[in-house]
């Protein structure tokens, strides 16, 4: 995956994801409101390489209007249907709709005197830039804030990060790579992220005689908030022991997500085992 945001629309962010597998490459472009109400205000499809229905391209149009929000990839699967490639473009919706919860239009007069090191501050600025964030994650929890107040905490983004130019391009930049890897018995599970404030590298190893996770790790190189976003990392060692199943990707909310855990190693981890239950219905 590589998506990108542009603040080239008014009061709203123009979101660009292109997706690839072995099969087809799909690129969905939408222009978004800005947090709490992230409505798609526009949204076009088109497929470079390979093969997605027709219908499904056309049928995301009716997303125009929704908010993305609960319930958003249930009607993002509704309107792509079931047709080549629909889950692809639902998979795309969804990184769009992750993407929209990275930008924001703050005006320069709030962020211009916000010191680039002062941790307290940033996070003042991201919960009421973003309210939505209160209880989302570890960092943005009461016991997260508890930790800020208590010790060295580095945030990544400069204050001006908030503040992008209008017409600015790219102010925001990702990319995701899934990947699996199989030798013998042995099945490893990689997934990453790296943009402008993350740096995650995921890797998870399964012990497919017995369909069990045996080994868990992973390396964070950049993280919004040094000192406090390290905090719920230690989680991925509970992944060790979980039996591979069909509940897998809804017992790791509970072990990797919530306000305890970190939504983005929630993420990329239901991603990867996402693509695990896809190559296995092969």
């Amino acid at each position: 995956m590589h998506g990108w945001s542009d603040n080239t629309a008014e009061d709203a962010f123009v979101h660009t994801v292109r997706l690839e597998d072995d099969d087809r490459a799909l690129e969905l472009r939408a222009v978004c409101s800005l947090a709490p109400a992230y409505e798609i205000r526009a949204v076009t499809a088109r497929a470079p390489t390979g093969v997605i229905a027709p219908e499904a391209l056309a049928g995301i149009e009716q997303l125009i209007g929704a908010r993305m929000v609960g319930g958003f990839t249930r009607r993002a699967t509704e309107v792509a249907g079931s047709g080549d490639g629909a889950g692809l473009l639902v998979d795309a919706a969804i990184e769009v709709a992750r993407l929209a919860r990275q930008v924001a239009q703050v005006p320069r007069a709030r962020t211009a005197d916000v010191p680039a090191d002062d941790a307290r501050a940033c996070w003042r600025l991201d919960t009421t830039t973003w309210p939505d964030l209160a209880g989302s994650c570890f960092t943005y929890s009461s016991a997260g804030a508890a930790v800020l107040a208590s010790r060295v905490v580095v945030p990544t983004l400069p204050p001006a990060f908030y503040s992008p130019a209008p017409g600015a391009e790219r102010v925001f930049v990702r990319r995701k790579l899934a990947r699996l890897v199989r030798t013998g018995t042995r099945l490893d599970l990689f997934s990453s992220m790296h943009d402008d404030v993350h740096g995650f590298d995921l890797h998870f190893e399964i012990d497919t005689a017995n369909a069990t996770i045996v080994a868990a790790d992973s390396i964070t190189s950049r993280l919004p908030y040094r000192g406090l976003c390290d905090e719920p990392q230690s989680r991925m060692r509970a992944m060790v022991g979980q039996s591979v199943d069909a509940l897998l990707r809804k017992r790791s909310q509970t072990l990797l997500g919530g306000e305890s855990g970190c939504a983005q190693l929630y993420d990329l981890t239901t991603d990867v085992l996402k693509l695990l239950s896809v190559t296995s219905a092969r």
